[in-house]
């Protein structure tokens, strides 16, 4: 199983329209590790294979909804799956419905009925993740890059340099450079150029930290500055969230 120890992962299962076009970029906005999967026959591995991961289920979609009740109480009651956190997304207002899996199934990340809108549903769930303490120690979603997709561009000395990101956050970044380059701490980049996977962002840095290892490249810690703006942030997170959710795919076989 995954050892989270800095946050739990949030999956919605089968999401409904409203929530995967505008409430999950608000989740990834607030710095939720957020995931999003259309296959059912996935959430008993998710369960399995992540440390305490917070569901919240359509029961709209999928499977018909007694399937989806005897798919809930399994998890809720087998030892490998019942450290799993559920919760139900339906524009279903059947108050039995409701009952049943608050009262009966007891799911314990409540019951959201979509029809009460947008605004209010994210309050619920923003909620019922901060009641969850989701976030742990962490305060930022960071992403491990591959090299090959995630390049920067940067003037030093007059010389233009080129690297690679090896993970980054909203707030900073950790790089390698090609050639071999001599940067104190505090040390202040302007204007780097960062490709990632094709999205071409401008950023300035801070050096806050370096680290040397014999036969490899020396990867140094970059905080962005007050320069980079809310919108580069954001852009910042759906590149990690893509990248977090392309792993998670990997991880669980999903096509």
């Amino acid at each position: 199983m995954d050892n989270n120890a800095f946050g739990k992962k949030v999956f919605f299962i089968y999401p409904h329209s409203v929530i995967q076009n505008e409430l999950i970029q608000d989740l990834i906005d607030r710095e939720y590790e957020v995931y999003f999967i259309n296959d059912h026959t996935k959430v008993t591995s998710i369960c399995e294979y992540y440390s305490s991961p917070i569901l919240f289920i359509n029961i709209d979609e999928g499977i018909e909804e007694p399937q989806w009740e005897n798919l809930i109480k399994s998890l809720l009651e087998n030892t490998g799956t019942n450290h799993a956190r559920i919760g139900i997304v339906t524009y279903n207002e059947n108050a039995q419905l409701a009952q049943k899996y608050l009262m009966d199934i007891m799911v314990p990340c409540g019951f959201i009925k979509l029809k009460l809108g947008l605004s209010e549903s994210t309050k619920i769930i923003v909620k019922t993740l901060e009641a969850n303490e989701v976030k742990g120690q962490r305060k930022y979603v960071r992403a491990k890059c591959n090299p090959s997709e995630a390049t920067l561009n940067v003037t030093i000395k007059n010389a233009l340099v080129s690297g690679q990101i090896i993970d980054i956050s909203s707030v900073g970044m950790a790089i390698t450079f090609d050639g071999s380059q001599d940067l104190e701490k505090n040390t202040y980049l302007k204007d780097i150029q960062l490709k990632l996977r094709g999205i071409l962002l401008r950023v300035s840095a801070v050096v806050i930290g370096h680290r040397e290892q014999a036969g490899e490249k020396t990867m140094y810690v970059l905080l962005f500055d007050q320069f980079v703006t809310n919108q580069i942030k954001s852009k910042l997170r759906s590149y990690i969230n893509r990248t977090l959710q392309h792993e998670m795919e990997r991880k669980l076989q999903i096509r």
